[in-house]
Parts: structure tokens; sequence; C-alpha cells
């Protein structure tokens, strides 16, 4: 039905915009101002937001026509309707006004009704001026006689988008009525979320006059999510009823986060206190509110809010929030319009359509609708409005928002509230009011959270709906130090469970999870398969001695590395046995000749700068070459008698007996290690020159060293051994290449430490090269990834370590 009197409408509007317009008993044109001019208002009087707007609106016309200096002797006229109707009734109500020759309306106050009103505020040249209605596709490109004098939604929920940032949450959920004002700003707020890589992980719709049980079918959906942050968007007459039953389902506890729109500060500011009930169902929510700046003039007007109560409505006080600031404004800025508009020389008249004035006999009296002549020019006017109102300045953008948007961040706490920060569209979170500086963006004051606890919710739990979580787990044949399975008693035991179960038991919640063994324990399984399977859905995560590489990363999502693991080669070593001769080994035969070659030099360079000063130097020939030698060679222990009287002699001396310390020291500490330490050879000296080699190398069975060292180090598949356990490695190298074994083995670092704590003969060779880590691993889209991340594995694995090192010797 309301399809049908949408294109209605639509049929109207074209009707008038290209048949013209009939002059039919207008009001005489002339220059001069006139005495009144008709507005007309449509909301709800019996809602929180219309009895506020209600007394404001009439408050406003009171100050207006009591200034000389605005109108200029020209009246308002407000003729106020209330529209307590929702859908198509409410849509009837509007249409009916709609028949009063009025310049302009204020109102209406659901965005739900303001699509259709505009439609036929458009046709018939009328503004229309909202203060309540904030849906963000109400925009000016669509519906150009509508004038949204309040903010646009679309900053509220980027307000409510970096709050999320700001909290490090990513997933929230979303309760909304399910109507053209829930959606469209749900919407908005998941755009904005979505610069943030944020997302709206489950959408909570309500019907548009939910009762208690359709809410509570609604709760018992969310309660079921795994995301705890719920951001509620719906109506000041239905949020205290989602919070009721919320709280009966415990849905109030400590552990969620409830974001609500400002419907929550339109009710405190207008209804406090609230009641005790209602009071315990807001604790620790997170709430907005339009930002109106202290100012003279809003001190003035609150000052005396109880007396234009008393004066509008006679059934009792209540506060002044935010939209009854605006109604105030909205008032105040169709004053200023058409003040300018009659400078201009505008004049009210109206007119009706020719083929409008056909269908006067049908029940619709759609020929009582008039078209404002001067309604183009007045709504020019009222887009160039520029005043300081209760709100603050009042200046519309290129995009026809009201500038400066900005809101309190209010934090329900006690009986009261606090404000815990600011957001505006130019500096996003903020200490202080704005303006602001800018050492105070991007934080907030702490915020008391439902539960009584200032220690900001992780916002997730697992899902009350979900099943245990299926984790395959590669069942090895080998190092059953890292991870082993019983089958006899269905059990897994190493260190890698031990890390994985120590980091579960730190959750502040159960996780529900199920060890599954991936291989039939007679051969290792490929871990690249287990992934595959994870992919497929056969498995939700995997654990384990997992190495963390690049072709992983693009099917799966790795935590943090909780052990470094790069590869490592490992091959035969003998020793070298010490002899009679060990003492020349610390040099080699050529660093002994060019020793010796310095120290007859530099007798000789002694001998040369001496043996004419010095007696101890002459003699005969024979005798000098002795002293000579005998110099340098006692310099090595320090034990030259003979004294040095030329300058440069000196000088040559002390740079020698540097050099002789030096020497003495290194040969020294190489000799000591050779006697003391067990010295090992081997001809391979690392992994270049293995590759370079033409011998065969070994590598574990499913591991991805053997695509590494195919794929990235070009070697053969001929040279290739697959090894399937520890003694078969261990026989493999002792047989050596020639005998149908391998010159070395390429793994990883820890299984090779495991290996060769109980194998003398085998030692690692050469430097430990493609330096990875071992993490869990996870589909994209399950939440292990952010329960693992954010304990930080890494850490939970150095503290463990720490506690039960005598367990793992070797790792």
């Amino acid at each position: 039905m309301i399809i049908k009197l949408l294109n209605f409408l639509v049929i109207i509007e074209l009707i008038i915009l290209k048949n013209g317009f009939l002059n039919a008993n207008m009001n005489e044109i002339n220059s001069e101002r006139p005495k009144e001019v008709n507005i007309g208002a449509i909301f709800a009087f019996d809602t929180i937001i219309g009895k506020v707007a209600k007394v404001a609106i009439q408050a406003a016309v009171d100050d207006v026509n009591s200034s000389p200096l605005v109108l200029h002797g020209t009246k308002l006229n407000i003729s106020m309707q209330s529209s307590n109707h929702g859908g198509f009734l409410g849509i009837v109500d509007a249409m009916t006004f709609m028949e009063k020759n009025v310049v302009a309306i204020i109102g209406p106050q659901s965005s739900t009704i303001a699509h259709v009103v505009s439609y036929l505020a458009m046709g018939l040249q009328v503004p229309l001026l909202s203060f309540a209605a904030t849906d963000p596709t109400l925009t000016s490109l669509e519906y150009p006689f509508f004038v949204r004098t309040t903010q646009n939604d679309l900053f509220q929920m980027a307000a409510i988008a970096d709050i999320v940032n700001y909290f490090g949450w990513r997933k929230v959920t979303a309760i909304y009525n399910d109507d053209d004002f829930g959606r469209n700003g749900i919407s908005a707020l998941e755009d904005k979320l979505a610069e943030h890589q944020c997302t709206i992980s489950y959408k909570a719709p309500m019907n548009p006059e939910p009762s208690s049980e359709d809410i509570k079918q609604v709760l018992f959906q969310v309660a079921l999510q795994e995301s705890r942050i719920i951001v509620l968007h719906t109506y000041t007459n239905h949020g205290l009823n989602v919070l009721e039953v919320a709280r009966s389902l415990h849905m109030l506890d400590s552990g969620y986060v409830w974001i609500a729109t400002d419907w929550l500060t339109s009710v405190i500011d207008t209804d406090s206190p609230l009641s005790s009930t209602s009071l315990s169902d807001v604790q620790g929510l997170l709430t907005l509110r339009y930002h109106a700046p202290q100012s003279k003039r809003k001190a003035e007007f609150m000052s005396r809010w109880d007396d234009l109560i008393r004066k509008v409505d006679g059934n009792g006080l209540f506060g002044l929030n935010t939209y009854g600031l605006y109604a105030y404004d909205t008032v105040w800025i169709l004053a200023h319009a058409l003040d300018e508009y009659f400078s201009q020389g505008g004049n009210v008249s109206f007119s009706v359509s020719a083929m409008l004035s056909q269908l006067k006999d049908t029940n619709l009296h759609l020929d009582a609708m008039k078209v404002f002549d001067g309604g183009e020019r007045l709504l020019s006017n009222v887009r160039r409005v520029k005043i300081s109102g209760l709100t603050g300045d009042i200046q519309y953008d290129s995009d026809r928002n009201l500038i400066n948007p900005a809101y309190d961040i209010v934090n329900v706490v006690g009986t009261g509230h606090i404000t815990v920060g600011y957001w505006t569209n130019v500096s996003g979170l903020s200490l202080q009011p704005p303006p602001n500086q800018a050492s105070s963006r991007n934080k907030l004051f702490s915020v008391i959270w439902p539960g009584q606890t200032t220690d900001t919710p992780r916002g997730w739990v697992f899902p009350n709906n979900g099943k245990r979580l299926k984790i395959g787990v590669p069942n090895r044949v080998d190092y059953k130090e890292i991870v082993s399975y019983s089958a006899s008693t269905n059990s897994f035991t190493g260190y890698c469970i031990d890390v994985f179960t120590s980091a579960v038991n730190l959750l502040p919640y159960a996780l529900p999870y199920k060890l599954v063994p991936f291989g039939n324990g007679i051969d290792n399984p490929n871990v690249n398969e287990l992934l595959d399977m994870m992919s497929a859905g056969v498995f939700d995560a995997v654990i384990g001695d997992i190495s963390i590489t690049t072709n992983r990363t693009r099917v799966a999502d790795f935590t943090q590395p909780y052990m470094e693991s790069g590869l490592v080669v490992v091959a035969q070593v003998k020793t070298k046995d010490s002899n009679a001769w060990a003492f020349l080994r610390p040099f080699t035969p050529r660093m002994w000749c060019t020793t010796l070659v310095f120290f007859i030099a530099v007798g000789a360079v002694i001998w040369v700068l001496e043996h004419r000063l010095n007696d101890e130097f002459r003699g005969p020939p024979r005798q000098q070459f002795a002293t000579m030698l005998w110099f340098t060679l006692s310099t090595w222990f320090f034990a030259h008698r003979e004294s040095i009287v030329s300058t440069l002699g000196r000088i040559v001396l002390i740079v020698w007996l540097f050099v002789v310390l030096i020497i003495n020291s290194s040969y020294t500490a190489s000799l000591t290690s050779i006697l003391t330490v067990q010295q090992l050879s081997s001809p391979v000296k690392g992994i270049q020159s293995l590759v370079e080699s033409n011998l065969p190398i070994g590598y574990r069975q499913g591991s991805f060293v053997h695509d590494y060292l195919k794929t990235e180090l070009g070697v053969p598949e001929s040279r290739l051994v697959s090894l399937k356990s520890e003694n078969e490695s261990a026989e493999a190298l002792r047989k050596g290449p020639k005998n149908g074994g391998v010159a070395a083995i390429v793994n990883k670092k820890p299984y090779m430490e495991l290996f060769l704590s109980t194998r003398c003969e085998f030692s690692i060779v050469g430097q430990e090269f493609t330096k990875n880590g071992w993490g869990f691993v996870s589909i994209f889209r399950l939440s292990l990834l952010i329960i693992c991340d954010d304990l930080h594995l890494g850490v939970v694995w150095i503290s463990y370590l720490e506690a039960d090192r005598p367990a793992w010797p070797v790792i």
C-alpha cells in the first residue's frame, strides 16, 4: 500500500512540474512584508523527543515574534500537529497536514515518514526542515526540499567506528529497527568500520514496533554470536525495553560492551532521574550526545526551561535534550531565511496545478494542496543561513550538512553519567571539547564497563552455539618430544601440545576443542596436505611443529611464532688426535714463515740503529749476529736484557713488542683449544658447499625442506633422500655417500638439537639459514587466531619454558 502511495506522490510531482501552475484565489501580491506568515510543524508529541521539541518550538516562535530585529514586524503563526502513528498512518497524517497553506514545515520526526513527505514537499515547493530525521540517505540530491537541521547519522556512526577502533575491537554486533532509520544507519556504520578494517559480524534487525517477545528472540540470536561488542541503534521508546530484556538474559554482565546511539542520552537528559530498574540496565554503557558548546544564550534558555514547560504543557516537568536545542534553532533558521526572503521582495502566494484541480471530485481532496510560489527562493535562503544558535554556529557545508559535527562520548556510571571524551570529524577522539588541542587527540578517559570493571573487555568469546574446534595434529614417527600421539589412550603429549594447552588455560572462558591425529603413525605426514585439508573444512585449525613459510601463509593465517626454527646442516665429523707436534698447529706454515721473517727483519733494524751508539751491539761480526738473533728471540718472552739507546730504536721496539703481544696471545689461545677441546672435521662446511657438491642430501619425510632444496636451491631430485626416523637418519650418515647413505642432513634446528643430544659423532656444520618459526595455523575466518595472538604465544612460550626448563634441556 505504501509503495502504491509513493508512486502516486511521484505522479503528483510530475504533473506539477510538467503542466505549470494555474492561479486560483491567490493572496494579493505586493512588495510589502506580510503581517504574519504561516508555518507548520508535524512530529510525535507523546515521545521523548516530541514533547521536548513542542516546548522548544513554541518558545522559539515566541522569542522570534517578540524580537523586532528578526522579521521586522512580521509574526510567525505556527500550526503544530501530532503524528503519533508510524508507517502508513503516519504518512496519511503528513498528507492531511500538507493541505494547509504554509511556507515551510518543521519536521517530521521520523526518518521513515520523512522519505515520503520529502517527495510531497518537493512537489508543493515547501521546504521541509527536520530537527530529528537523521537517516544518512535523506540527501539533498534525491530530496532537494529536505533540510536537515540536526546532525547526519553518518557522523555519529563515524564516531562509533573510531571508538571501536580505539579499543582494538574488530567485530561488532548491530541491533536496530528494521526500517529506513535503522537499516541506513547501520549501513553507514558498516562503511565507517570498514575504513578501520573492522566489520559488523552479525546484524540483528528488530520489528519497527517490537514487543518484549520480539526483542527476546532477537537477543537470543545475539547471545549465540562470538562478538560481545553490541551497537544498539533504535528509538527512545524502545531502547530501555531492549536493555531490560538483555538484563534478564545476563547480557549486561561483565565481558559485554554496549554502545548506544544518541537515543540513550535523550532519555537520560529528559527523564532523569531514571527508575532504579532502568538505571541498573544502563550501567557501564557508552553512548553519544550531540555536542552543544556552552554559551550565555544556551545557559539563559536552560534557566527558563521549567517555566516554558508550564506555559505549554501542564502535565509535569521534564528535562531538555539536544533535540530540543536543534528544534529551537530550526525556528530561528527559518525566521532568518524568511527575513532574507522578504528583503529580496518575496511574497507569500500559492498556486494549484491544473491537473490536480481535475481531481477535486475524489475523496483524497488533492485539489486542496497548493504550491508555494516562492519555495525555491526560500529554500536557497535556508541553505545560506549563517547564525549562532543554542547548538553553536549554524551553517551548511557543500554537502548541505551542518558544519562542525561533534559528539560527547558519555559513560553511564552510578546514578549519573560522565563524559569520557569528545569526537569531531576533524580531530577524531579527544579528551578536550572542540575545538581541541592536538596533544589530546586519539585519547579517552577511563571507562567503567558493565560489571563495574575498568579493564577493557576483549570483545570476543567462543560462541554459545559453537561446536568443538576440530584441530589437526601431525602424527609423527620421530621426535616424540615435540609431538607424540598415543593411539591406546587417544591422547597427545609433547612440547607443542604443552604450549597450546598452557595458552588455552590462560583464556578467561572455556574453549572446547578436540585434537585429531593426522597420519598413520608409520610415515611422517605431509604438512602441506594437512593445511589443504584445513582449507577444505576438514579441520578448523592445526597445531604442532608447523613452520611458517611464504607459501603456507597464502592459504592460511599463522599465530605469532612461539619457537624460532631455522634450517641447519648436520654431517658426520672426525676427531683430530693430539700428538707431539701439536704445538705447531695453532699457526699455518705460512704464518710460521712470516713470523720468522719478521723476527729477523726487526733484529736487523734494531742492529742498524744501535750498533754505532750502543756497545752491547758491537764486537766481531759473529758476535754481533748472535746478539741480533738472541735479542729478537728473547722479545717473544719479553726477556731481552740489551738496552736500547737510540730514539728510533725504542720506537721500533715498542711497536714490535705490541705485535709480539698479539701473536703470543693468539698462539696461546689456539694451543689451549687444541689441547683441551675435541677437534672435529668434516668435508661438508655448510649449505653452500653441500649444494655445490654432487653428494646426496637427506631430509625429513613430510617436511617442507624437500621443496625448499629443490625449488629454492636448485638441488636435483636424484640427490634428495627421504628419511623417516631418527635411527634411519643416523644410519644414513654413518654409511656416508659412498655406501648408499648421505653426506649430510638438512632439517630444522630444534629437531637436530634433539638428534645430536644422543649422537656425538655428528655435528652441525656451517651457519643456521632460512630463519623462520613455528606457529599454530588456522583458516582466515577462525577466531583461534585472535585467541592465540591476543595471548601473545611468544610470551606464553617464554614463561612456560622458564617454569619447566628442566623438562626441555635442549630446546
